[in-house]
């Protein structure tokens, strides 16, 4: 092999290499964005389930609630709406409202409750306010675990250079599951 040959197959080298360790970079960045946002789906399908769960409980939470409190019939009607606005959102963002909006319906219903202690004696209530609150805890580590996929898939699509892919192929910001801000708020005690 003479010199002549050895240089031209060592630019053919360089101009391959140079060829494609961008398209191995562009493959490697873009699966990874796929496998980030496939983890943003299956985290808030675990979300869904918990929220499906409580979803469940709330009309047997509702009805032995009513049995106490007959008169307090508007409660009865925001939750029944609010959980109405849930079986319609579509959306994730859609369903993250909806359920918000169901989270303080139910903090207006758990304030009836304290007003009636021989409803807090009831063995079936009980039962049904600890299925609930375990429901709300496992409603919130998913949460968590939803937000902390979120965090990382928004923060790779807006690095660079992964932002520029991400933006050439459709990759979305995600939305967090934010806390509704009434539940931020302090609630008022009043005896």
């Amino acid at each position: 092999m003479t010199q002549g040959q050895k240089n031209t197959l060592i630019l053919v080298g360089i101009i391959l290499v140079v060829l494609f360790t961008p398209l191995l970079y562009l493959k490697a960045t873009y699966n990874s964005l796929v496998r980030m946002d496939e983890t943003v789906k299956a985290a808030w399908a675990q979300v869904e389930n918990q929220l499906q769960r409580r979803y469940d409980l709330i009309p047997n939470y509702v009805e032995t609630v009513k049995g106490y409190a007959k008169h307090e019939k508007e409660v009865f009607i925001k939750v029944t709406e609010a959980r109405s606005r849930v079986a319609q959102a579509r959306s994730i963002d859609e369903k993250i409202a909806a359920n918000n909006n169901l989270t303080a319906a139910l903090g207006r219903l758990m304030v009836v409750v304290e007003r009636y202690p021989e409803l807090k004696a009831n063995t079936n209530f009980i039962r049904l306010q600890d299925e609930l609150a375990g429901t709300e805890n496992r409603i919130a580590v998913e949460r968590r675990r939803f937000n902390e996929a979120v965090k990382a898939y928004n923060m790779k699509i807006r690095s660079f250079p992964t932002n520029l892919i991400a933006a050439r192929f459709g990759f979305k910001k995600a939305t967090f599951f934010e806390v509704p801000k009434e539940k931020k708020e302090v609630p008022k005690v009043k005896f």
